[in-house]
C-alpha cells in the first residue's frame, strides 16, 4: 500500500507527479519544488511542500532592491519549471512594485548556453544588477560563459 509520495525535488518533476498523486488519491509532498504554479490548489489538490514558493523569494528581492535603492535589473534563468516559474514570479512582483526588469535572458539547459548574444545583453544593458535564477550546476556554467566575454 502506497500512502504518499515524498518528493520530487525539482519543480519540473512535481508538475508531472502532482496530478498523479490526485489520481491515486495520495498526497505528494516536495521538500524543494518552488514553482508558484504548484500553489494552484485546483490543479494540484494533493500536492504539498515544505518550502515556500518563489513568490516569497520575489518579495524578499523587492525588499533588497528597495533597501539599496536599485530600480532595475535583468534576469537570467534556466528554461524549465523552476527557472521560468521563478523568473515570472520575480518579474510580476517587480512590475507591481515599480522595479524595471530590462531583459529576461534564457539559459538553454539542453544546449548549455544562453539563447542569444550574452555579451550584447550585458554590455548594452541599462542596468548593472543581474539576477541569476538557476540551479547551482547551471549557475556555474552561466558564470563561466560570462567570464569568457
Amino acid at each position: 500500500n502506497i500512502v504518499g509520495i515524498i518528493g520530487p525535488e525539482l519543480s519540473r518533476e512535481a508538475l508531472l507527479i502532482g496530478p498523479l498523486g490526485e489520481q491515486l488519491g495520495i498526497p505528494v509532498i516536495s521538500y524543494a519544488a518552488t514553482d508558484p504554479d504548484l500553489s494552484d490548489v485546483i490543479t494540484y489538490r494533493n500536492f504539498y511542500r515544505t518550502v515556500p514558493s518563489d513568490n516569497t523569494a520575489a518579495l524578499a528581492l523587492i525588499k533588497l532592491f528597495n533597501r539599496f535603492n536599485w530600480t532595475s535589473c535583468l534576469i537570467i534563468y534556466q528554461n524549465d519549471a523552476f527557472g521560468s516559474g521563478g523568473a515570472k514570479a520575480i518579474h510580476d512582483a517587480f512590475n507591481q512594485s515599480g522595479i524595471t526588469v530590462s531583459r529576461m535572458i534564457i539559459y538553454d539547459m539542453l544546449k548549455k548556453s544562453i539563447r542569444g548574444d550574452m555579451k550584447n545583453y550585458l554590455m548594452n544593458s541599462p542596468t548593472r544588477i543581474m539576477i541569476l535564477w538557476a540551479e547551482s550546476i547551471y549557475s556555474t556554467l552561466i558564470l563561466q560563459e560570462a567570464l569568457k566575454l
